[in-house]
């Protein structure tokens, strides 16, 4: 995963109504609801199906840390998906997205002004359209550089020309190194 799509999982994540369960043995459960059978469940793992019937049982009271790990992975990624959609659809049609990050911003200036790079540390609520490109490009596949780009042009419009009341010689805003960034919606 990248880091826009890291970003976006940590925003579906908070978007939560009710905690995913903790012990081993009602993640298994959980999953075992939501995939159907044990051999569904160990091949997503990586486990034999004796495994996840013992962790079912509650036979095995704890899993390897990588087992753990891809288990509540596993757990997460379908815990609430109604949830999720819904604030992605609200963002999306009228809410729009908030982008919090520190990078490193590059672009293309006029003549007679600057364009090196430097960190920024930003704040910003960009508009529901980019908000709506952001999810399908992340839905059809995109990389992270595309995404990146995404979030680039709603900043450059936003953050860095104002809406078009500043800056209008900007032509081009790279998100070139990311310290960190996450999303609100």
């Amino acid at each position: 995963m990248g880091e826009i799509e890291d970003a976006i999982e940590r925003a579906d994540r908070e978007a939560f109504t009710r905690r995913p369960p903790k012990t081993l043995k009602g993640q298994i459960g959980y999953l075992l609801r939501q995939m159907g059978s044990a051999r569904a469940v160990a091949a997503e793992l990586g486990v034999t199906a004796d495994s996840v019937n013992r962790y079912r049982r509650g036979a095995r009271k704890h899993a390897r840390a990588d087992v753990a790990a891809k288990i509540d992975g596993a757990v997460r990624a379908r815990w609430q998906p109604q949830v999720r959609k819904r604030r992605q659809k609200q963002a999306a049609a009228t809410g729009g997205i908030t982008v919090e990050t520190r990078a490193r911003f590059g672009y293309t200036a006029p003549v007679g002004t600057t364009d090196d790079g430097r960190f920024r540390r930003v704040t910003v609520h960009l508009p529901a359209t980019y908000a709506r490109r952001l999810f399908d490009a992340r839905d059809a596949g995109a990389s992270d550089q595309q995404m990146r780009g995404i979030i680039a042009d709603g900043l450059k419009d936003v953050y860095f020309q104002d809406g078009g009341g500043r800056a209008l010689g900007l032509s081009d805003v790279a998100i070139n190194d990311i310290d960190y960034m996450d999303f609100d919606y």
